[in-house]
Protein backbone atom coordinates (compact mmCIF):
# COMPACT_ATOMS: atom_id res chain seq x y z
CA UNK A 1 0.00 0.00 0.00
CA UNK A 2 0.60 3.38 -0.71
CA UNK A 3 3.38 3.36 -3.31
CA UNK A 4 2.43 6.10 -5.14
CA UNK A 5 0.32 7.89 -2.40
CA UNK A 6 1.44 11.21 -3.33
CA UNK A 7 0.61 11.19 -7.09
CA UNK A 8 -2.32 12.53 -8.92
CA UNK A 9 -2.37 10.41 -12.24
CA UNK A 10 -4.64 11.17 -15.15
CA UNK A 11 -5.63 8.06 -17.16
CA UNK A 12 -7.17 8.05 -20.60
CA UNK A 13 -8.91 4.99 -21.72
CA UNK A 14 -9.70 4.58 -18.63
CA UNK A 15 -13.55 3.19 -18.66
CA UNK A 16 -12.52 0.04 -19.05
CA UNK A 17 -9.41 -2.81 -20.15
CA UNK A 18 -6.26 -1.97 -19.18
CA UNK A 19 -7.31 1.79 -18.31
CA UNK A 20 -9.69 0.52 -15.55
CA UNK A 21 -7.26 -1.88 -14.25
CA UNK A 22 -4.20 0.57 -13.80
CA UNK A 23 -7.23 3.05 -12.26
CA UNK A 24 -8.28 0.70 -9.76
CA UNK A 25 -3.95 -0.72 -9.29
CA UNK A 26 -3.22 3.21 -9.10
CA UNK A 27 -5.76 4.21 -6.55
CA UNK A 28 -5.27 1.13 -4.14
CA UNK A 29 -1.62 2.14 -3.91
CA UNK A 30 -3.08 5.65 -2.96
CA UNK A 31 -3.18 7.60 -6.04
CA UNK A 32 -5.66 10.29 -6.36
CA UNK A 33 -7.13 9.30 -9.97
CA UNK A 34 -8.45 11.07 -12.60
CA UNK A 35 -10.07 8.89 -15.51
CA UNK A 36 -11.13 10.37 -18.88
CA UNK A 37 -12.56 8.16 -21.46
CA UNK A 38 -15.39 8.55 -23.99
CA UNK A 39 -17.11 5.86 -22.70
CA UNK A 40 -19.25 8.02 -20.42
CA UNK A 41 -21.49 5.70 -18.26
CA UNK A 42 -18.56 3.16 -17.64
CA UNK A 43 -16.18 5.69 -16.45
CA UNK A 44 -18.45 7.09 -13.95
CA UNK A 45 -19.53 3.52 -12.56
CA UNK A 46 -15.98 2.91 -12.09
CA UNK A 47 -15.03 6.48 -10.62
CA UNK A 48 -18.24 5.31 -8.42
CA UNK A 49 -16.81 2.24 -7.60
CA UNK A 50 -13.29 3.74 -6.75
CA UNK A 51 -14.90 6.29 -4.54
CA UNK A 52 -13.67 9.99 -3.45
CA UNK A 53 -10.13 9.75 -4.50
CA UNK A 54 -11.60 9.12 -7.85
CA UNK A 55 -12.75 11.64 -10.22
CA UNK A 56 -14.47 10.81 -14.40
CA UNK A 57 -14.32 13.51 -16.82
CA UNK A 58 -15.71 12.46 -20.48
CA UNK A 59 -12.56 13.07 -22.95
CA UNK A 60 -11.96 13.00 -26.53
CA UNK A 61 -8.06 12.76 -26.79
CA UNK A 62 -8.05 14.38 -30.08
CA UNK A 63 -9.10 17.17 -29.31
CA UNK A 64 -6.60 20.04 -27.81
CA UNK A 65 -8.94 22.33 -25.73
CA UNK A 66 -10.34 19.03 -24.41
CA UNK A 67 -6.91 18.13 -23.24
CA UNK A 68 -6.61 21.78 -21.72
CA UNK A 69 -10.12 21.20 -19.87
CA UNK A 70 -9.29 17.96 -18.38
CA UNK A 71 -6.38 18.77 -16.99
CA UNK A 72 -7.46 21.87 -15.64
CA UNK A 73 -10.34 20.39 -14.24
CA UNK A 74 -7.99 17.58 -12.53
CA UNK A 75 -6.08 19.86 -10.93
CA UNK A 76 -8.54 21.97 -9.22
CA UNK A 77 -9.71 18.65 -7.98
CA UNK A 78 -6.63 17.02 -6.70
CA UNK A 79 -3.95 19.56 -6.96
CA UNK A 80 -1.24 19.16 -10.25
CA UNK A 81 -1.18 16.10 -11.95
CA UNK A 82 2.31 14.06 -11.39
CA UNK A 83 1.00 11.15 -13.64
CA UNK A 84 -0.56 10.46 -16.92
CA UNK A 85 -1.10 7.42 -18.59
CA UNK A 86 -1.80 7.78 -22.18
CA UNK A 87 -3.73 4.26 -22.58
CA UNK A 88 -6.68 5.69 -24.59
CA UNK A 89 -6.35 3.56 -28.30
CA UNK A 90 -8.42 2.24 -31.41
CA UNK A 91 -7.86 -0.35 -34.63
CA UNK A 92 -8.58 -0.65 -37.57
CA UNK A 93 -8.50 -3.81 -39.35
CA UNK A 94 -8.17 -3.81 -43.26
CA UNK A 95 -5.45 -4.85 -46.05
CA UNK A 96 -3.49 -1.63 -47.53
CA UNK A 97 -4.92 -1.57 -50.41
CA UNK A 98 -8.62 -1.54 -48.77
CA UNK A 99 -7.50 0.39 -45.56
CA UNK A 100 -9.37 4.42 -46.70
CA UNK A 101 -7.47 7.22 -45.73
CA UNK A 102 -10.47 8.55 -43.46
CA UNK A 103 -10.02 5.19 -41.17
CA UNK A 104 -6.35 5.39 -41.15
CA UNK A 105 -6.32 9.25 -39.98
CA UNK A 106 -8.55 8.12 -37.79
CA UNK A 107 -6.48 5.41 -36.20
CA UNK A 108 -3.53 7.93 -36.03
CA UNK A 109 -5.52 10.82 -34.42
CA UNK A 110 -6.63 8.93 -32.01
CA UNK A 111 -3.31 6.53 -30.93
CA UNK A 112 -0.45 9.08 -32.12
CA UNK A 113 -2.02 12.42 -31.83
CA UNK A 114 -3.98 11.99 -28.65
CA UNK A 115 -0.28 11.19 -26.98
CA UNK A 116 1.40 14.02 -28.28
CA UNK A 117 -1.68 16.38 -26.82
CA UNK A 118 -1.60 15.10 -23.82
CA UNK A 119 1.80 15.12 -23.26
CA UNK A 120 1.78 19.14 -24.26
CA UNK A 121 -1.03 19.41 -21.72
CA UNK A 122 0.35 17.99 -19.07
CA UNK A 123 3.66 19.59 -18.89
CA UNK A 124 2.97 22.80 -16.60
CA UNK A 125 1.09 20.88 -13.77
CA UNK A 126 4.04 18.36 -13.91
CA UNK A 127 6.21 21.10 -13.40
CA UNK A 128 3.56 22.86 -10.68
CA UNK A 129 3.94 19.51 -8.97
CA UNK A 130 7.50 19.19 -8.89
CA UNK A 131 8.14 15.81 -10.75
CA UNK A 132 6.23 14.17 -13.40
CA UNK A 133 5.87 10.26 -14.53
CA UNK A 134 4.58 9.78 -18.48
CA UNK A 135 3.18 6.35 -19.27
CA UNK A 136 2.91 5.94 -23.39
CA UNK A 137 0.91 3.11 -23.94
CA UNK A 138 2.26 0.98 -26.94
CA UNK A 139 2.05 -2.07 -28.00
CA UNK A 140 4.44 -5.23 -29.19
CA UNK A 141 2.65 -3.41 -32.96
CA UNK A 142 5.19 -0.46 -32.09
CA UNK A 143 8.49 -2.65 -32.25
CA UNK A 144 7.41 -5.03 -35.31
CA UNK A 145 4.91 -5.57 -37.91
CA UNK A 146 1.53 -6.93 -38.20
CA UNK A 147 -0.33 -7.45 -40.89
CA UNK A 148 -3.81 -5.51 -41.58
CA UNK A 149 -3.46 -2.83 -39.06
CA UNK A 150 -1.36 -0.24 -40.67
CA UNK A 151 -2.10 2.92 -38.90
CA UNK A 152 -1.85 1.23 -35.78
CA UNK A 153 1.28 -0.01 -36.35
CA UNK A 154 2.27 3.08 -37.67
CA UNK A 155 0.88 4.91 -34.58
CA UNK A 156 2.49 2.62 -31.88
CA UNK A 157 5.84 2.89 -33.28
CA UNK A 158 5.39 6.90 -33.29
CA UNK A 159 4.32 6.66 -29.44
CA UNK A 160 7.38 4.89 -29.17
CA UNK A 161 9.75 7.11 -30.73
CA UNK A 162 7.68 10.38 -29.72
CA UNK A 163 8.24 8.88 -25.50
CA UNK A 164 12.00 8.90 -26.51
CA UNK A 165 12.34 12.49 -27.64
CA UNK A 166 9.76 13.84 -24.73
CA UNK A 167 12.49 11.97 -22.44
CA UNK A 168 15.09 14.22 -23.57
CA UNK A 169 13.16 17.21 -23.82
CA UNK A 170 11.91 16.77 -20.08
CA UNK A 171 14.34 15.79 -17.97
CA UNK A 172 15.31 18.82 -16.65
CA UNK A 173 11.80 19.45 -15.70
CA UNK A 174 12.28 16.35 -13.49
CA UNK A 175 9.63 14.10 -15.68
CA UNK A 176 10.32 11.15 -16.86
CA UNK A 177 8.83 9.63 -19.76
CA UNK A 178 8.70 5.74 -21.41
CA UNK A 179 6.78 3.27 -23.28
CA UNK A 180 4.60 0.13 -22.14
CA UNK A 181 4.91 -2.35 -25.01
CA UNK A 182 2.14 -5.09 -24.17
CA UNK A 183 1.44 -8.04 -26.06
CA UNK A 184 -2.73 -9.74 -26.42
CA UNK A 185 -3.96 -8.86 -22.96
CA UNK A 186 -7.02 -10.13 -22.29
CA UNK A 187 -9.57 -7.10 -21.98
CA UNK A 188 -13.02 -6.75 -24.20
CA UNK A 189 -11.35 -5.79 -27.26
CA UNK A 190 -9.49 -9.11 -27.46
CA UNK A 191 -12.39 -11.75 -25.93
CA UNK A 192 -13.63 -12.55 -29.11
CA UNK A 193 -10.48 -12.50 -31.08
CA UNK A 194 -9.60 -15.74 -32.77
CA UNK A 195 -6.02 -14.05 -34.32
CA UNK A 196 -5.44 -13.01 -30.64
CA UNK A 197 -5.68 -16.29 -28.88
CA UNK A 198 -3.47 -17.84 -31.90
CA UNK A 199 -0.77 -15.24 -31.42
CA UNK A 200 -0.60 -16.18 -27.15
CA UNK A 201 -0.65 -19.68 -28.21
CA UNK A 202 2.56 -19.54 -29.75
CA UNK A 203 3.86 -17.74 -26.85
CA UNK A 204 6.71 -18.93 -24.22
CA UNK A 205 3.79 -18.04 -21.97
CA UNK A 206 1.08 -19.14 -23.89
CA UNK A 207 -1.61 -17.11 -22.54
CA UNK A 208 -3.06 -13.63 -23.05
CA UNK A 209 -2.03 -11.23 -20.06
CA UNK A 210 -4.40 -10.27 -17.29
CA UNK A 211 -4.85 -6.56 -17.10
CA UNK A 212 -3.69 -6.26 -13.68
CA UNK A 213 -0.47 -7.33 -15.02
CA UNK A 214 0.48 -4.88 -17.05
CA UNK A 215 -1.16 -2.70 -14.33
CA UNK A 216 1.73 -3.59 -11.76
CA UNK A 217 4.09 -2.41 -14.57
CA UNK A 218 2.36 0.84 -15.05
CA UNK A 219 2.22 1.84 -11.48
CA UNK A 220 6.64 0.93 -11.12
CA UNK A 221 6.67 3.54 -13.69
CA UNK A 222 4.57 6.17 -11.90
CA UNK A 223 6.42 5.41 -8.81
CA UNK A 224 9.95 6.96 -7.41
CA UNK A 225 11.01 3.43 -7.61
CA UNK A 226 11.74 3.64 -11.36
CA UNK A 227 13.54 6.68 -10.27
CA UNK A 228 16.32 5.90 -12.73
CA UNK A 229 14.13 5.06 -16.11
CA UNK A 230 13.60 7.00 -18.74
CA UNK A 231 13.25 7.27 -22.45
CA UNK A 232 13.02 3.40 -22.50
CA UNK A 233 10.75 0.88 -23.57
CA UNK A 234 9.01 -1.96 -21.22
CA UNK A 235 8.00 -5.20 -22.69
CA UNK A 236 5.01 -7.19 -21.58
CA UNK A 237 4.52 -9.36 -24.14
CA UNK A 238 4.42 -13.16 -22.48
CA UNK A 239 8.01 -13.47 -24.68
CA UNK A 240 6.29 -13.12 -27.65
CA UNK A 241 9.05 -10.86 -29.34
CA UNK A 242 11.65 -12.75 -28.10
CA UNK A 243 10.90 -15.50 -30.94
Amino acid sequence: MGRVATKHVIVTGGARGMGAAFARTLAAEGAKVTITDVLVEQGEALATEIGDTALFLAHDVTDEAGWNAVVATAEESFGPVSGLVNNAGIVHVDPIEKLSEADYRRVIDVNQVGVFLGMKAVIGSMRRAGVGSIVNISSTGGLIGYSNILGYVASKWAVRGMSKTAAQELAADNIRVNSVHPGIVATEMTADSDRSHEIAAKQPITRPARPEELANLVLFLLSDESSYSTGAEFIADGGFTSQ
